[in-house]
Parts: structure tokens; sequence; C-alpha cells
């Protein structure tokens, strides 16, 4: 009489599938990346968070670069930014290293003032955690 070998299914198709299910996923799924230029030391807050939402103007000011929704921009520029906002009840989230000179971040005030642009949150620590 002869033996059987016992019936095993073949795993490598399962395994092609799994390894294209994979690779399609790494492909076309996109990765959330913050909108951060600058490399900041922001100081902490013990208050309730912020919900920052994708329309708002996030600023990053450094003791010597000040970037915009991510791209390093001149207080210049800034200013030919801000004249194009229509809605000026617009959120505005500043981010401002803590070794910022205060002048820098009157500067900056002056600025949103001069378009008034009011709405503004500084923010801390905190609102990054």
């Amino acid at each position: 009489m002869k033996r059987r070998e016992p019936l095993t299914p073949d795993l490598t198709p399962i395994i092609d599938v799994v390894f294209l299910i994979l690779i399609f996923f790494m492909v076309s799924s996109t990765f959330k990346k913050e909108e951060l230029a600058l490399l900041l030391t922001l100081p902490d807050a013990n208050s309730a968070t912020k919900e920052i939402k994708k329309e708002d103007i996030n600023i990053e000011l450094t003791h010597d670069e000040v970037a915009l929704r991510g791209k390093k921009v001149t207080f210049e520029e800034l200013d030919e930014i801000f004249k194009s906002v229509n809605d000026k009840k617009k959120s505005i989230n500043v981010r401002i290293d803590k070794d910022v000179t205060y002048e820098r971040v009157v500067k900056l005030l002056d600025l949103l003032n001069k378009h008034e642009l009011n709405n503004l949150a500084l923010e801390s620590l905190y609102y990054r955690k």
C-alpha cells in the first residue's frame, strides 16, 4: 500500500499577495508632515490644548529666521502676504522660540496689527504634545 503525503497548502501565492498589498499601501499612502520649518525650543505651558486647523496661518519665529506655513520667509515677504489676506478673522498660530528677543516678537506683532490680523494664538510646547 502506498503512503500518501499529507496535503499542505502552498503558501507562496499568499505571501506574494501580502507583499503586493503591502507595497501598494506603502506607495499610495501619504504621511502627514507638520508644517514646521524651524527648529524651535518652545516654553512649557499647562493650559488647555488648542485644535490647530490646516487653513490657519502658522508662523514660526527664531532669533534670526521667520517661517510661514513651513517655508522660510522674510518680514518683507510676510508684509506682502498679509496684504492679500481677506479674512481678518482667520486664526493665526505663532510659535516663538524661547530665546527670541522681545524686539523681534514686537516686530511680528506690529506687522500683524498693521494688517488687522488680531485672532492670534501664541503656542507653547504643550500644544505640540
